[in-house]
């Protein structure tokens, strides 16, 4: 389980958890049957999501990030764990049941074209979640057509296309606007994803590789690693002041004209975790208030960037 251990060696609950969250993951465990054996692909991810708020999930491919978005709509769930939204617990929930909450929860795929069925045409697809769910017919065309005009799009422009017809970039546009209708990634999608984000309120768990893309939407960053959050906070703090190994690692790959425009450039040093990290657990300890790194307790971080101070200091 994941856990935060605070200063005098006390280990309780995850203190990143917040009364307030719309959705909330504890304790995740994700594995898969192979041919060589039982993979642990998610072991003990924990996090929450506030009602509008926007979760960058990040880390190498294969650490566990689609597997945990996967488990959080049951598609498939995980292997234990708690997984609530807005109060309902949805692991162990009855298919019928799953059914009733999809037009609040949805994924946008990362590759879109393969996630639309290519011989439908693209007003079909976008409308086929109302169906679904069983809105009137009279209903459907208006609520398609103000979906698709969110997404830069529009009736007359799709006509009776099929997803083969358009780019990849308008691809992605039609799946944020099938997703948005039950509530190489470019800019203007980015774009979208936040106008739509501002206009409907939505919350959003965004799972990318890519740490520059991530800070651009996100208000909090959680980095996975081996399966398991390594570090969670604000991202302007997991941004400015890295505290595990492995995310200076990662922001250490984001390329930048100039090394001096790192947040942490001039007298960032490593953590003085030994190498065990890479093949041993540790528990989330409090680096500075809405920041939590998986250090050990015995474990301090280097400089703190100036105007903030390290929890104990």
């Amino acid at each position: 389980m994941t856990t935060i251990t605070d200063a005098t060696g006390r280990t309780e609950r995850a203190g990143h958890f917040r009364e307030d969250a719309l959705l909330t993951v504890e304790d995740l465990h994700c594995s898969f049957k192979t041919s060589s054996g039982t993979v642990n692909a998610v072991r003990g991810v924990s996090f929450d999501v506030l009602p509008g708020e926007t979760l960058g999930l990040v880390g190498e491919s294969g650490c566990g990030k689609t597997t945990t978005g996967r488990a959080v709509l049951q598609l498939p769930p995980g292997r234990s764990g708690s997984i609530r939204f807005d109060g309902r617990e949805l692991a162990g929930l009855p298919r019928r049941e799953l059914r009733s909450i999809r037009g609040d929860v949805q994924m946008i795929f990362q590759d879109p074209l393969s996630s639309f069925n290519p011989r439908r045409k693209v007003v079909d697809i976008v409308a086929e979640g109302l169906e679904v769910q069983g809105v009137p017919r009279s209903e459907i065309p208006g609520r398609v057509a103000e979906a698709l005009g969110q997404v830069g799009l529009s009736t007359e422009m799709v006509g009776d296309r099929r997803p083969h017809e358009f780019s990849g970039g308008q691809c992605q546009r039609i799946s944020i606007a099938r997703a948005s209708l039950d509530v190489s990634v470019q800019a203007r999608v980015l774009n979208v994803l936040l106008d739509i984000r501002e206009r409907n309120g939505l919350s959003l768990v965004f799972v990318s590789h890519d740490l520059a893309v991530v800070r651009v939407v996100s208000d909090r960053i959680a980095v996975m690693c081996r399966g398991r959050i390594v570090e969670i906070g604000d991202a302007d703090l997991v941004y400015g002041n890295p505290a595990h190994p492995y995310t200076r690692k990662l922001l250490d790959a984001v390329p930048v004209m100039d090394e001096a425009e790192r947040p942490y450039a001039g007298g960032w040093s490593p953590t003085p975790v030994d190498d065990t990290w890479r093949t041993k657990d540790h528990d989330l300890v409090e680096v500075e208030p809405g920041h939590y790194a998986a250090l050990g307790p015995e474990t301090t971080t280097g400089p703190v960037p100036a105007g903030r101070t390290r929890k104990g200091a």
